[in-house]
């Protein structure tokens, strides 16, 4: 099978040669630890240094015909200021943060000012970085792009974004949560402009491509359920998502979208499955059981993820043990597993071996590395 069908048909539930081996990285402050117990210093990179050193699948993947849909430009990465163990910066979204320094470790940054904290401040990124119809956001190649997603051996996946978690992002959940009760109406207003953007992009594609899967980013959920109400979910996201999911099946035969949330996700899942979005990603096994999900919506969905990464750290037993726990569900044919994050510094190099190891034997793929 080429790694399309391979993919397609996994996500289907249908019987393949072989799971697709994927994973979901590492944390750059694990490479550090992982050079000094063995593996070569080349390999680095939150994704790529796994993909090229373990030679996981997303190493065929090739190009697809994304639309620029974020921030155009993002903001420039800036140190602004280094205080001792840590500095101020300003990142990609315009946020003014205070955080440790990337050799002391990794930690959640401390935020002094966001990028939109006012209407004037949604006025001027809208109208200077969110431009619905810039020439920009559209590939100079993109006919040439189109015509390779009908041929491709590797799945198409299109990114499509996100309608909460980028808000989120400029906002401060503190300042959105805030709005949502006392100005809804600017609340719709930026995520209206958000899938229109989406949709003004992908007018493009219209006919021309055939995309396997759309990938959204939303991060809106943390250990005890999402930082928006249900209710609001379903009023202001989910006929937005709708739109969206429903224009990319129309008109690129899109099947699969991907969701990428962490945290607890049980009270939103069902909405996300309405809304026309039906593989969950990573699954975090802290806070969702995804033989929970499995119990409420059977075949609906299809998953990425769901290993729980605590055991990576634990060793071969613990590894071990989790593997045995997904089979199962590993079973029904719909789940490509792998971390439900990306793997921490608190993981040795021999135990991700391992897990790899393993992993490739039950996925009846040839282990490398190297």
């Amino acid at each position: 099978m080429t790694h399309r069908e391979r993919y397609l048909n996994t996500l289907r539930g249908k019987p393949v040669d072989r799971v697709p081996d994927y994973e979901f990285g590492a944390w750059e402050q694990t490479y550090p630890r992982w050079h000094a117990e063995g593996m070569p210093s080349r390999h680095t990179g939150c994704d790529q240094g796994i993909i090229d050193y373990f030679h996981t699948d997303e190493e065929a993947n090739g190009p697809a015909p994304n639309i620029a849909i974020g921030l155009l430009p993002w903001f420039e990465y800036k140190v602004l200021e280094e205080k001792g163990n840590t500095q101020i910066i300003l990142d990609g979204d315009g946020a003014t943060c205070e955080m440790i320094r990337s050799e002391q470790g990794a930690s959640i940054p401390r935020y002094l000012r966001y990028a939109i904290e006012t209407r004037k401040d949604w006025e001027k990124i809208r109208d200077e970085r969110l431009v619905l119809d810039d020439p920009r956001r559209v590939p100079a190649n993109l006919d040439e792009l189109c015509k390779l997603t009908h041929t491709a051996d590797y799945p198409v996946g299109l990114w499509a974004g996100s309608i909460y978690g980028w808000i989120r992002n400029w906002m401060g959940v503190e300042n959105l949560s805030y709005a949502v009760y006392e100005d809804p109406e600017w609340v719709e207003e930026m995520m209206e402009h958000l899938t229109q953007l989406m949709l003004r992009g992908y007018k493009h594609l219209a006919g021309k491509a055939r995309i396997d899967s759309g990938h959204w980013w939303e991060d809106m959920c943390y250990k005890s359920g999402p930082l928006l109400s249900p209710k609001h979910f379903a009023q202001l996201m989910v006929p937005r998502y709708k739109r969206v999911t429903e224009f990319l099946r129309r008109e690129c035969v899109c099947e699969f979208h991907v969701l990428d949330c962490d945290g607890r996700i049980n009270e939103l899942a069902g909405m996300w499955l309405e809304s026309g979005i039906n593989v969950m990603f990573p699954i975090e096994s802290a806070w969702t059981d995804v033989y929970d999900l499995e119990k409420r919506f059977g075949p609906r969905f299809s998953y990425r993820g769901a290993y729980d990464k605590r055991a990576l750290i634990a060793g071969p037993e613990a590894i071990d043990r989790e593997f045995d726990r997904l089979m199962p569900l590993f079973k029904t044919g719909r789940l490509i597993p792998h971390t439900d994050h990306r793997v921490p510094p608190d993981v040795s190099f021999e135990n991700y071996r391992h897990y790899r190891r393993r992993k490739c034997r039950i996925l009846g793929k040839e282990y490398r590395e190297g």
